[in-house]
């Protein structure tokens, strides 16, 4: 956990690449590594190191306040992704779909049935339900594709291995995504107070970031599948993906009984 938390840290502070998109909000691809900690260190484990390796490049950045909403993010990365890989998908289904959910009533999109007024950014007037949606599409995806991982995973992996660990990927990214999207359109104290937004801002935001976030998701997927699967097939030959149950096998741990 420390060795990996402090790959994360030297990451964030040698390759420190952001992609800013407005207003102090930036997105950071070191974080994409976060979903090989839940792989390898499994969803508990993982989530624990992503979340004291994001703490501690925020904290040795500066500690400034447009980074820390989205301290947890990769930890909901190593989790989503840990979860599934160990064959705990019904719990990060379950995580997946409360974000989304409680994203619904937060104040850029409530109520769904209203509509809002985008005047100051050229918009005269905008649905709220078409902001939800915009936001959630990819979400979505990356909630349905847990199942075909969780019954057809190791099926997937024999015939498609790089295919199966995008896929996987993808959705630990897309967690990270959606709880970011939540925590900062959760209040006015964060998207106005921190980075100085009005809602309208913020739900222009939201309508065009269809057109990025997918994309940086996808890179982000691609670029941790690429380093995951000489990983794998490395640490398969070794003890040290302790929990045997996960994806990739069909039994489960062999127990002994002693008299």
């Amino acid at each position: 956990m420390a060795i990996f938390a402090a790959l994360y840290c030297a990451l964030s502070l040698i390759a420190p690449i952001k992609i800013p998109i407005g207003n102090g909000l930036e997105i950071g691809i070191a974080a994409l590594i976060a979903s090989i900690f839940g792989l390898i260190l499994g969803p508990y484990l993982g989530a624990t190191t992503a979340l004291l390796g994001a703490t501690t490049a925020w904290a040795l950045t500066g500690m400034t306040p447009y980074g820390a909403p989205f301290i947890l993010a990769p930890m909901f990365n190593a989790l989503i992704v840990g979860l599934i890989f160990y064959k705990k998908w019904k719990y990060a289904f379950a995580i997946f779909t409360i974000m989304i959910i409680t994203f619904l009533f937060t104040p850029p999109v409530t109520p769904l049935t209203g509509q809002s007024t985008l005047v100051d950014v050229g918009i005269p007037i905008v649905a709220n339900w078409y902001i939800a949606a915009a936001v959630l599409f990819d979400k979505i995806i990356a909630l349905a594709l847990i199942l075909p991982l969780a019954y057809f995973g190791k099926k997937m992996s024999v015939a498609y291995g790089s295919i199966f660990f995008f896929t996987l990927f993808f959705i630990g990214n897309q967690a990270d995504n959606i709880w970011g999207t939540l925590i900062f359109s959760s209040s006015p104290i964060i998207y106005n107070g921190i980075f100085g937004m009005d809602l309208i801002a913020v739900q222009f935001g939201l309508i065009v970031s269809p057109f990025l976030y997918p994309t940086i998701r996808l890179i982000q997927a691609l670029i941790a599948t690429l380093i995951a699967i000489p990983l794998v097939k490395i640490l398969q030959n070794t003890n040290w993906l302790w929990n045997k149950n996960h994806i990739l096998i069909d039994q489960k741990p062999k127990t002994t009984t002693t008299t």
